[in-house]
């Protein structure tokens, strides 16, 4: 008789388990995936629609429905790769862009992090220098472009103090931002420990600001490339801005295209790097991404 009055009464919690929300948000959570719903599939699918887009634009041309004159072509674009690829200024522009566009990425990030790490010393300063900074970041950058080349010459120099200038900022904002929010209660109970300003600083503070840190990495890596195409434009020999620059003035729309699709297809690479080193850097939080529920 107990034995199955106990059947029951785990029949009947089971029962209600199913019929509770708790109960059909745990099988929701539990329900396996799509077979498209992993990279593998995401990236057949993206491939699919530029396959797509790009045939509708070509049977747009060849149809005469869309002008080659106004939007160019497909083919002609691919043509013009071609030649700028087998003339080989198509790697020397490419190499030239992405060298620069790295080059102050890294050193804009750097000091901007720095920079706005250090402002957490002082409240004093920070409070300060604050409405210079907003003053700084309400301009835009780019209006910056011609005092850079006039102060650094055209070479390779002024487009890399360029995309300093666009990233250093970003970075400078959001260190100092982090760095504000991070806990008091850890910093208090460090101090009540026994230590000081110093290991407050390196034990809590920049711990708790490299995931935002690492996060700018995603918007100052555009910024770097944006820069350099900028600096490209008013003054360069080489570059992918100055291929897209000369092909403009020329009407010649294939190939600013052609320079466009290379800039689009450096942007996707760096920003791949980004995620993985992120990845790396910060293995914790992919592993809480992709513990999420899914609902």
């Amino acid at each position: 008789m107990t034995t199955s009055m106990t059947v029951n009464k785990q029949q009947a919690d089971n029962a209600s388990e199913k019929n509770s929300p708790a109960g059909s948000s745990l099988r929701r959570a539990k329900k396996k995936p799509s077979m498209i719903d992993n990279a593998a599939g995401r990236s057949i699918i993206q491939a699919l629609a530029v396959a797509l887009f790009l045939g509708a634009w070509e049977l747009g041309v060849q149809t005469g429905l869309v002008s080659s004159f106004m939007v160019g072509s497909p083919m002609a674009i691919f043509n013009a790769l071609l030649r700028a690829a087998q003339s080989g200024m198509l790697f020397v522009d490419t190499g030239y862009t992405l060298f620069a566009a790295i080059l102050g990425f890294v050193l804009g990030t750097a000091i901007g992090s720095v920079v706005g790490l250090a402002l957490w010393y002082s409240p004093f300063i920070a409070k300060t220098i604050e409405p210079f900074i907003v003053s700084i970041n309400s301009v835009p950058k780019i209006a910056f472009a011609p005092i850079v080349v006039l102060w650094f010459g055209t070479g390779l120099v002024s487009k890399v103090a360029l995309a300093i200038s666009l990233t250093a900022i970003i970075a400078l904002v959001a260190a100092y931002e982090a760095a504000k929010d991070a806990d008091p209660d850890l910093q208090s109970l460090l101090l009540t420990l026994g230590g000081n300003k110093n290991d407050v600083f390196y034990q809590v503070v920049v711990p708790s600001t490299l995931p935002h840190i690492i996060a700018t990495f995603r918007i100052n890596i555009g910024f770097g490339l944006v820069g350099a195409v900028v600096g490209e434009f008013i003054s360069s020999e080489k570059g992918l801005g100055h291929m897209i620059f000369t092909a403009s003035s020329l009407y010649d729309l294939n190939t600013v295209w052609a320079g466009l699709f290379m800039l689009m297809i450096i942007g996707f690479a760096l920003y791949f790097a980004i995620d993985r080193t992120e990845r790396w850097l910060l293995p914790w939080k992919t592993q809480s991404s992709a513990s999420a529920l899914r609902v």
